[in-house]
C-alpha cells in the first residue's frame, strides 16, 4: 500500500517526461505552440510530423538545448525549465542521442567518439573508456578494429552505428533518436531500426525518437505522437495508427499529396 491507503499497483506513475504547454518561437516565427506530451517510464515513444513542424525543437527543448518561451518540462518529476547548470547537467547525465547524420568528431577516432561522454562526462579514464567504447562497440554490430579508424573511413550505416554506439556509452535511462535512419537504403535503415529497438530494450530505456519515416515508426514505437504546426494532434498506440480516425495522421501515414496538411501548404 501507498502512504495514501492506494494499492502499490494502482499507485499513478509519474511520467519520466512531461511537457505542458510548451511553446517556443524564434523571432516572428512559432514554432512550439502549447506542446502537451507525456512519456511513461520504459516506453518508446515516436514523434511524427512533416518537415518544419517543431520535431527537432521538441526534442532539443527537453535535452535544454533550446529554452521554451513558456511552458513546463518535468523530468522523473523535477521541473527542468529555470533549473541551475549543475542540476540541469545531472539530468543530462541520465540521457543519451543518436544525433541525424551521426554528427561523429572527424578529429577523433572511433573509439574516443564513442567514449566522448565518458572521458569528458564522467572524467573516465582513458583506457577503461576505450574498453567500454570497445564493449559499445560490439552491441551494435561494429568488431575492435573500428575503433582505430576515423569517421570518414566508414560508411554511412557505420556511422549511425557508431553514433548509436556513443549514445548507449554511458548507460543511460532515456534516450533520443533523431531521425536516425535518414539517408540510408531500405536494407540498412531496417538494421538501424532493429539495432535501436534492441538496445533500448536491454536498457529498459524510456526512447523519443523523431522521424518522417513511418517504417522506422513502426518497428521502433510503442506509442506515436503526430506534431502539426507546432502542437500534438495525435497521440495513441501504434497499433492504433492505421485506424486514427485523424485526417492529418491518415493523410501523412500514408504518403498522400492530398489532404488537409497540403491544403494548408497552398495557402497564401
Amino acid at each position: 500500500m501507498t502512504d495514501g491507503g492506494i494499492p502499490s499497483d494502482m499507485a499513478v506513475q509519474t511520467p519520466k517526461i512531461a511537457m505542458n504547454d510548451v511553446h517556443k518561437s524564434f523571432g516572428p516565427k512559432h514554432v512550439l505552440r502549447g506542446i502537451d506530451l507525456t512519456v511513461d517510464a520504459g516506453s518508446s515513444l515516436v514523434v511524427i510530423g512533416g518537415s518544419g513542424t517543431g520535431k527537432s525543437v521538441l526534442i532539443k527543448s527537453i535535452l535544454g538545448i533550446v529554452h521554451p518561451d513558456k511552458g513546463s518540462i518535468r523530468v522523473d518529476g523535477r521541473e527542468t525549465q529555470g533549473m541551475s547548470a549543475r542540476d540541469r547537467e545531472d539530468v543530462m547525465a541520465g540521457m543519451g542521442m543518436l544525433f541525424q547524420g551521426g554528427a561523429l568528431f572527424d578529429s577523433l577516432p572511433v573509439w574516443e567518439n564513442v567514449a566522448f561522454g565518458l572521458i569528458q562526462g564522467k572524467r573516465m579514464a582513458r583506457r577503461k573508456a576505450r574498453e567500454i567504447a570497445v564493449e559499445k562497440l560490439a552491441l551494435v554490430g561494429l568488431g575492435a578494429d573500428v575503433a582505430a579508424l576515423a569517421p570518414s573511413e566508414l560508411s554511412g550505416g557505420m556511422q549511425k552505428r557508431v553514433g548509436l554506439a556513443r549514445a548507449i556509452a554511458t548507460d543511460p535511462d532515456i534516450l533520443f533518436f533523431d531521425e536516425p535512419t535518414t539517408g540510408l537504403d531500405p536494407i540498412m535503415a531496417d538494421v538501424i531500426n532493429d539495432l535501436i529497438r534492441d538496445q533500448v530494450q536491454r536498457l529498459g530505456a524510456t526512447a523519443i525518437t523523431i522521424t518522417h519515416d513511418m517504417a522506422s515508426a513502426r518497428k521502433i514505437a510503442d506509442h506515436v505522437a503526430m506534431i502539426h504546426q507546432g502542437r500534438i494532434i495525435w497521440t495513441g498506440a501504434v497499433e492504433r495508427i492505421d485506424h486514427s480516425d485523424n485526417p492529418y495522421v491518415d493523410q501523412f501515414i500514408h504518403g498522400r499529396a492530398d489532404g488537409p496538411i497540403q491544403m494548408e501548404i497552398r495557402r497564401p
